[in-house]
């Protein structure tokens, strides 16, 4: 599916954009679902919907309400919809990751990462392994533009290259923050490439770019899909921060019992007590519903 140019772009840059791969169909029932979940949201004061290690499903940002819904994060999709599962788990997208660290490839887990108008939700600058360490690097990032995509309305911004360079530490201290320092920051957002695109459009990244997104300041809503994914061959170091039903599904080739290994020295994560990490990078929400 990929062109020899783009896995070289890949390569190079560290991601790659991929024009209308989902198709219309599909696109239009996770939005479907989506705009359901964001009305059932109304109705809802803290975080809530339980997932298979105890953390809400739904994370709100504070400030939330009925009039004002400020629904930022689904953990899972894939738990509770079959639209997700049908352009996660098969279909063009999963073509175009074979052909990266391919052919043999398994899920780690998905969220929606949503960003309406008017929400302060940001993303500082991350890199995604550091949060889920794995035996190699055939790991990879895709992410799948919901709505049409622009600066305004809060794009992903990723550092080219960037996936080449230093491993960084996601820590102050002894405190696991889920970002990189403030002198590396303030390169990303200086140097930092828009990643625009349509509704449909795709992106597959490399969970080592430093990559981050400032707030939506428009009237159109910016959502996006994030799935992991790995080789076969690729485990996870220590279980998923938020798991899925579906962690480890073959979705394509086979299943390997033998474990490939990079050279090198990691730091493992803590996991964080909130919902997601937008709490772990020191964004308020709302606190989960102990009833």
């Amino acid at each position: 599916m990929l062109t020899e140019e783009q896995k070289n772009i890949y390569s190079k840059d560290g991601y790659v954009i991929l024009p209308s791969v989902i198709p219309q169909n599909n696109l239009l029932a996770m939005v479907n679902d989506l705009n359901q979940w964001i009305e059932e949201s109304k109705s809802q004061k803290n975080n809530y919907g339980e997932t298979k290690n105890g953390k809400s499903r739904f994370d709100l940002e504070e400030g939330h309400s009925a009039n004002n819904p400020k629904l930022r994060r689904v953990a899972n999709p894939t738990d509770i919809s079959e639209a997700y599962r049908n352009v996660l788990f098969e279909g063009p997208a999963i073509d175009a990751i074979v052909d990266l660290i391919g052919p043999d490839v398994k899920f780690h887990h998905c969220k929606l990462n949503i960003k309406l108008p008017g929400m302060k939700t940001r993303v500082d600058y991350h890199q995604d392994q550091p949060f889920d360490m794995h035996t190699n690097d055939d790991h990879l990032t895709l992410l799948v533009l919901l709505d049409d995509m622009n600066e305004e309305n809060g794009c992903l911004k990723i550092l080219k290259g960037s996936h080449i360079g230093p491993r960084y530490s996601h820590y102050e201290g002894d405190e696991f923050v889920g970002k990189v320092s403030e002198k590396i920051q303030e390169i990303c957002r200086r140097d930092a490439s828009n990643i625009e695109g349509r509704a449909g459009d795709i992106c597959l990244m490399s969970t080592w770019c430093l990559h981050g997104g400032t707030a939506n300041l428009s009237s159109k809503p910016r959502r996006m899909l994030i799935c992991d994914y790995t080789s076969a061959d690729n485990f996870p170091l220590m279980p998923p921060i938020v798991p899925a039903d579906e962690t480890g599904r073959i979705v394509a080739g086979k299943a390997t019992r033998k474990i490939r290994f990079r050279e090198g020295i990691l730091e493992l994560p803590k996991h964080y007590k909130s919902d997601s990490f937008f709490g772990a990078q020191g964004q308020k929400g709302t606190v989960k519903d102990s009833m």
